[in-house]
């Protein structure tokens, strides 16, 4: 069967049968998306730049940076 046809018809006659809804966005809801988005885009940013290095540094045969500065012995 063709779920993605009976899916993508569903939809199409959910969005073709609304009502309009008249809805009012408060002038404070664009600050708060614009918000959003760039604190996502720099969580983002922040967690590739430490998975980054932490990929690369298995390359480089580099400790990760909690064992930096201990031995061995003191890690037991």
């Amino acid at each position: 069967m063709n779920y993605i046809g009976y899916l993508l018809s569903f939809i199409l006659l959910m969005v073709g049968l609304e009502d309009p809804a008249f809805a009012y966005l408060d002038p404070g809801t664009g600050s708060m998306v614009l918000q959003l988005l760039l604190g996502g885009i720099a969580g983002a940013i922040v967690i590739l730049k430490l998975y980054w290095r932490r990929f690369v540094g298995l390359f480089r045969g580099n400790t990760s940076e909690e064992n930096k500065g201990y031995s061995s012995k003191d890690q037991k």
